[in-house]
């Protein structure tokens, strides 16, 4: 799928999820993928304009209210005809059916109708079934559907919540966005005792709430140019033991330093051509398996302790394959 269709679908997708509220610019900016974070107001407000009128020729009725929000008028709204060959039905069947039956897919209604007609038009057995949570599927799937609603609402949850220390608490949150990482759905959220934009995994929450006083108006407004990208950290940033690492890329290895950093923490050019990135931490297995699986040339150097777990790991398999 080309980088312009993919941001065409994920427009259009944000736009259904609404339900029927007018959103502004700024918030399709920041939400929605496909935009470049670095663009500035100009090229942002062309390439908006061009999706939009790329969407109305699809079907979609997009009105603009006085205050220059959008909103999706779904009455309105009716698919224009296209036809799909055998290859391209069996490929959007294929995606589709996967997610299908996985129990953390918070949206299998929504999907079952839009694959209805295209399942009817390919033969063949059914694809195989994916699962994107790991970790208690069904029960993640349901906190999924509600706490997105409640996102779209703007509309405050409150949930007992259980850290990785095993501390328990109740939560009040103003859910921004959610975002799925190795298996597991995220929150992320304003904690409103805290006053601080949190990440709270879901399948660590019990006895979720929407507030359901004022179902119409919304309770909080997300900051401006918040971005759920951002919180999508490193392997080895999520955890509970909070520590600055700090890997070492050799001269060979030293170009792919700046992409494998994501902009994530800091780094630093040695006279001898060798990068030393310095980032927080906060599990010293992921970092290791971070190092490894991007290796060679990328090593763990701080702290002291994992920098030794490392190449005592490391020396057991040379001798185990000596």
């Amino acid at each position: 799928m080309s980088n312009a269709m993919e941001r065409l679908v994920n427009l259009a997708f944000f736009f259904a999820s609404t339900g029927g509220t007018p959103v502004t610019a700024e918030r399709i900016r920041t939400e929605v993928a496909g935009y470049p974070s670095d663009q500035d107001d100009a090229t942002f407000l062309r390439m908006f304009e061009r999706d939009k009128d790329q969407l109305r020729r699809m079907g979609l009725a997009l009105d603009a209210d006085e205050q220059g929000n959008y909103v999706l008028d779904r009455a309105g709204t009716f698919a224009s005809g296209f036809e799909l060959t055998a290859a391209e039905a069996a490929a959007i069947r294929t995606a589709g059916a996967a997610l299908l039956d996985d129990p953390s897919f918070p949206f299998t209604e929504e999907l079952r109708l839009a694959l209805a007609k295209v399942s009817a038009e390919v033969a063949g057995p059914a694809p195989s079934a994916a699962r994107l949570a790991d970790e208690d599927p069904g029960r993640q799937g349901e906190l999924v559907g509600a706490l997105n609603a409640a996102a779209n609402d703007a509309k405050r949850v409150s949930f007992g919540y259980t850290n990785s220390r095993g501390e328990s608490a109740i939560r009040e949150v103003e859910p921004f966005g959610l975002f799925l990482h190795d298996g597991r759905w995220y929150l992320v959220g304003r904690d409103v005792a805290k006053d601080d934009v949190r990440t709270y995994a879901v399948s660590r929450m019990h006895s979720v709430e929407v507030n359901a006083a004022k179902p119409k108006t919304p309770d909080f407004e997300r900051p401006e140019g918040f971005s759920i990208a951002s919180y999508l950290l490193l392997p080895f940033q999520y955890g509970a033991d909070e520590f600055e690492a700090v890997l070492s890329f050799d001269p060979q290895a030293a170009w792919r330093a700046e992409a494998l950093s994501a902009g994530r923490g800091s780094l630093e050019v040695h006279a001898d051509g060798s990068v030393s990135w310095r980032v927080p931490a906060r599990s010293a297995h992921r970092l290791l398996r971070f190092a490894l699986e991007h290796g060679p040339g990328v090593t763990v150097t701080s702290p002291p302790g994992v920098a030794d777990e490392l190449a005592a790991g490391l020396r057991e398999v040379a001798n185990a394959h000596a």
